[in-house]
């Protein structure tokens, strides 16, 4: 990959357009680190804090990074054509092939918030060689019922889209409180993002099927992502009950569950710190960053064990039992933490 591709790119797919962004130049055989957003954001509003936390730095220097905006979502984006058809989530997953071989990446790890932790788990269950881990938060693997898709509905009517979508993006307390990021948001929503094709994107993401993965021995022929995973949610987070959910579906042997205390609905925004060093650790897990100590996270109400379990038998994690996998029933690695 040339290093004058470092930049923004526009795309064509099977399925579309699609707007990258690329930052810095791959490192000898190191996957590129990529980027999806959750609806109502895109790669700025979704990850910029994130990238931008002074620790990231030390990840970012050895990794290329690639940043993908949905269809239409990007700062400044046109407004899409009246009757075009917006891809639906698996065609979006099905669009990232492409962007993996024009630049020429060996594999990935991928970072998707909400809709966009959606996105990349279906490309993992369906290209999972191209996926060499996962970061997923606030994944929901299930569609929405006819009960949630007319309140859905409902709500669009009767609200402007900024306050349909925010919902979705941040906890009760955040929003009943009004608080300074909730603010910034919806006038960022509004304002840097077309609205008619956010709506779209919006209405893809609730018309979305359940992912279609299970834990093996739960089901026959069962399926489920290969790669290690982090799971990350924050405590009271509206995306909460989902991860968990998910949690109960992936290998408990490369899985690792990650609830943030006091960290609201987008954790990257508000704890990028703690997320940083939590990033950090994972893809050392994996054998890609130099040891260093995590000396921000604390492990809290847990009952620990000490277990080592990976794919290549280098792993270390803290299997425990713990609240945060209540229901699930099963011994999970779960680390909690608390500001």
């Amino acid at each position: 990959m040339p290093e004058c591709w470092d930049g923004e790119h526009d795309i064509e797919t099977p399925y579309g357009m699609l707007h990258v962004i690329i930052r810095g130049a791959p490192k000898g055989n190191k996957p590129a680190i990529l980027t999806y957003h959750d609806v109502g954001l895109n790669h700025k509003l979704c990850f910029n804090t994130f990238f931008n936390n002074e620790d990231m730095q030390e990840i970012t220097k050895h990794f290329v990074i690639c940043h993908v905006d949905a269809p239409g979502q990007q700062i400044g984006a046109s407004q899409l054509p009246q009757g075009y058809q917006y891809p639906t989530m698996d065609q979006l997953a099905g669009m990232l092939p492409t962007v993996v071989q024009h630049f020429g990446f060996k594999s990935i790890v991928g970072i998707g918030v909400g809709a966009g932790a959606y996105i990349l788990a279906k490309f993992a269950l369906i290209f999972p060689d191209l996926v060499e881990g996962l970061v997923l938060l606030n994944i929901d693997p299930n569609g929405k019922g006819w009960i949630d898709w007319a309140a859905t509905k409902l709500s669009g009517l009767t609200s402007a889209l900024p306050d349909t979508v925010l919902p979705h993006l941040f906890s009760q307390e955040e929003l009943m409180n009004n608080t300074e990021l909730v603010q910034s948001y919806r006038q960022q929503i509004n304002n840097t993002i077309n609205q008619f094709n956010l709506q779209l994107f919006w209405n893809m993401y609730n018309s979305r099927r359940d992912l279609e993965m299970n834990r093996s021995g739960t089901v026959l022929n069962a399926k489920t992502l290969k790669c290690p995973v982090m799971l990350v949610v924050g405590d009271n987070a509206p995306a909460e009950e989902g991860v968990v959910e998910c949690n109960s579906k992936l290998d408990p042997t490369n899985t690792t569950f990650l609830k943030m205390a006091d960290s609201g609905g987008l954790p990257q925004l508000t704890q990028p710190g703690k997320l940083t060093e939590a990033f950090k650790y994972f893809l050392q897990g994996m054998g890609y960053m130099p040891s260093a100590s995590m000396t921000r996270l604390v492990r809290s109400r847990t009952a620990s064990l000490t277990s080592a379990s990976s794919m290549d038998g280098s792993r270390s994690r803290a299997c425990t039992h713990s609240d945060s996998t209540e229901g699930v029933g099963t011994v999970t690695h779960t680390m909690e933490v608390s500001c």
